[in-house]
């Protein structure tokens, strides 16, 4: 055999034993798993928010003019100010406050389900909203703006450890991953942060961190941080958590249309 055969049987031989060795690492070279398949943590089921914190501004609508803790500029109080729920209703704007950047701080429930494999779907009980989650590229062209906007998802990184938690806490989170799910909400249509007014802008940026947790007691909750970014009315982010209890199944599930009041 020539040095030249040689030479040739050698490369394909070292060809082969590295791409055996790419495909023995993490899988490389295979289908990457669907953002379904591949999810660290399981939000599916139905879920009740759990109002620990604004309950005066969450379980009741708020006077007029009262904007406490939400950091408005003189537009936003201006325009908050301008808050005329009968006029909202001959608009047929009773959802201004029910949009994506104040839904989840609406009392009420979730249910949660993967509408395919790429896409998470978040179906609220109190004014009967939609949310879609979509795991992927953005498209080239976003939506019209809407109430829920639209969302692109992702499984956060980088990794961390999980395990048993430290002594004296009470709970354990759930999957490899600190902040288990990221979303980013933009083409929103202008909407109030809560009943009475306190608005939000088409520019408004959405951004949320779910992390989800057991209990001792066998519970599962996860909370939501949110961060609504709007140079228009707002002097900083608008930065809230909200918590929700997992329920066993949706015998208290309870859809009921948006209210301007």
């Amino acid at each position: 055999m020539g040095t030249d055969s040689r030479a040739a049987l050698l490369a394909l031989a070292l060809a082969a034993t590295a791409y055996s060795q790419v495909l023995g690492r993490g899988g490389r070279g295979r289908t990457p798993p669907t953002p379904k398949a591949a999810a660290p943590v399981d939000f599916t089921g139905y879920w009740v928010s759990v109002v620990t914190e604004d309950w005066r501004w969450r379980m009741v609508t708020p006077i007029k003019g009262d904007f406490a803790s939400i950091p408005l500029n003189a537009e936003g109080y201006k325009a908050g100010d301008a808050w005329d729920p009968a006029r909202d209703e001959a608009a047929g704007l009773q959802c201004k406050s029910y949009g994506a950047a104040a839904i989840l701080r609406v009392p009420g429930r979730l249910h949660i389900t993967w509408q395919d494999d790429t896409t998470l779907r978040i179906d609220t009980d109190a004014g009967q909203q939609t949310r879609l989650l979509h795991f992927g590229p953005k498209p080239v062209e976003l939506p019209q703006p809407s109430w829920q906007g639209y969302s692109a998802a992702q499984w956060e990184q980088p990794l961390r450890g999980s395990g048993a938690p430290q002594a004296g806490l009470g709970a354990i989170r759930v999957g490899t991953q600190g902040r288990s799910l990221e979303v980013v909400t933009t083409a929103l249509r202008p909407g109030y942060y809560r009943k009475n007014g306190p608005p939000y802008s088409a520019n408004a940026v959405l951004k949320e961190y779910f992390d989800l947790s057991l209990e001792r007691s066998g519970d599962t909750w996860f909370v939501v941080t949110t961060i609504v970014e709007d140079p228009q009315y707002l002097v900083e982010p608008f930065v809230t958590s909200t918590n929700f209890k997992k329920e066993s199944n949706g015998s208290k599930w309870s859809p009921t249309p948006c209210t301007s009041r």
